[in-house]
């Protein structure tokens, strides 16, 4: 599973390289159902000026519409970065049925919060490609400031 992990994480990275070359925070998903993806997105918080549009936002909302359906049960979503609480509740609401991440976010994540924000039946895997994932986006932040 991890090789199946490693490959879809870098779709997700290709994403957030997007983000970066647009001048948004570098955060990329991908959501795989069947073995095929289905939805690709990129942060476009600055571009839509949307607080809301975030990679996973984004990738579920092209996922369902996609799946004509709003629930994602068979799917997994593939994000550089943990998700923060709006979108691991959107998840939630989504019922997917696997998070794959790879950098944390100690500040921001879903992860600080008790009970779970997820869905009972979302597995979660993180750290795939952590490294790099996390270097693309304080690499981001240190060329702004």
């Amino acid at each position: 599973m991890e090789e199946i992990d490693i490959k879809y994480m870098r779709e997700a990275l290709a994403q957030a390289r997007q983000a970066g070359e647009q001048g948004e925070i570098p955060i990329g998903a991908v959501i795989v159902c069947g073995g095929r993806v289905i939805a690709r997105a990129h942060n476009l918080t600055e571009t839509l000026n949307d607080p809301t549009a975030h990679a996973e936002m984004l990738s579920i909302t092209a996922a369902t519409d996609y799946l004509g359906g709003k629930y994602l049960s068979e799917c997994t979503i593939y994000v550089t970065v943990e998700p923060c609480p709006m979108c691991a509740a959107a998840l939630a609401w989504a019922q997917i049925g696997r998070i794959v991440y790879g950098a944390t976010d100690p500040k921001r994540g879903f992860t600080l919060f008790t009970p779970s924000l997820l869905h009972p039946r979302t597995t979660v895997q993180q750290g795939i490609l952590a490294e790099e994932c996390g270097t693309l986006v304080s690499d981001f932040f240190k060329a702004r400031r």
